[in-house]
């Protein structure tokens, strides 16, 4: 097995963590479970597969979850690979790191690669952007920068590397499942875009520098922030389904575009507007009313 450790966080992943772990023993040495006290057989399935479990309290946040398994597990190898327990490596990636791991260069900390979706049982090949993310790092040289939503792993020194091949998000549970974790979703990224707006909380940049690709979406993101309400949906719903060819890929592909690209991020400016409705601009007054509507504190 290569120098690598997989942390993987779960809570009631029974449905994806026995694939999870499978695919992530083929390129690991070891890997770890921080689970948030599964009350289904998570736990119980990771263990008799191998993998080392710990449980932690969750506190409403990937990047805080993620870190205190960076600095709490007995890890003893040089390098991480942040996995979701939805998430597996395509067999060409997982050769493509066979193959290169031996001869990375020493000024290389970071390992960038592609994700890709499959929704309803179907890969969604067009219409999204190309989602290149950090996901190999040096242990000591990353650690997840601290947001509500959009978290990256950001490397403390060194380069990064762009791998070719990708890797898979395939989540198993209904449509009820992904409508549900997209409501729940888009109070946290109404946050992150008023972030931008009006300064509310600490964003964790500073501590790290994000990949090229990151901070390209992280840009993006600025710029769609300054975008009219409600119309910056449609748009980018169009962008997607007509202009990416999105329309080519089936039932599958329209739901996909629809749910994400619009439904999703009109939902997400819905709760936008009825902040600002009810809070203006004024930083203290959002972070009031969203830890009294949404418990969520803001500190």
């Amino acid at each position: 097995m290569l120098d690598i450790s997989t942390i993987i966080l779960t809570y009631n992943e029974e449905k994806h963590i026995a694939r999870c772990i499978q695919n992530a023993k083929r390129f690991s040495k070891e890997v770890f479970l921080v689970d948030s006290f599964s009350s289904d057989r998570t736990k119980e399935i990771a263990e008799s597969m191998g993998a080392i479990v710990y449980q932690n309290k969750w506190e409403n946040n990937h990047a805080k979850q993620f870190n205190w398994g960076l600095a709490n597990l007995p890890i003893t190898t040089d390098w991480i690979f942040r996995l979701d327990a939805d998430e597996y490596l395509s067999e060409d990636l997982i050769t493509e790191i066979s193959d290169k791991f031996s001869v990375i260069p020493a000024n290389v900390s970071g390992i960038v690669m592609e994700r890709k979706m499959i929704f309803l049982g179907r890969a969604i090949t067009r219409g999204n952007v190309q989602w290149n993310m950090l996901r190999l790092f040096r242990y000591g040289k990353g650690l997840c920068e601290n947001r509500w939503m959009d978290e990256h792993i950001v490397l403390t020194e060194g380069e990064t590397l762009q791998l070719q091949h990708c890797f898979y998000d395939d989540n198993l549970n209904p449509l009820g499942w992904w409508i549900a974790k997209h409501n729940s979703y888009s109070i946290k990224e109404a946050i992150e875009l008023l972030n931008c707006e009006v300064p509310l909380m600490y964003t964790g940049e500073s501590i790290g520098m994000l990949s090229e690709d990151a901070n390209d979406k992280r840009n993006k993101k600025s710029q769609y922030a300054r975008m009219p309400l409600f119309w910056r949906s449609f748009i980018y719903f169009i962008y997607r389904y007509i202009f990416k060819l999105g329309f080519l890929e089936g039932k599958e592909g329209f739901l996909w575009h629809f749910m994400q690209g619009w439904w999703y991020r009109t939902l997400v400016d819905a709760k936008v507007y009825e902040i600002k409705k009810y809070c203006g601009s004024d930083p203290a007054k959002i972070k009031a009313f969203v830890k009294e509507n949404y418990q969520i504190d803001l500190g």
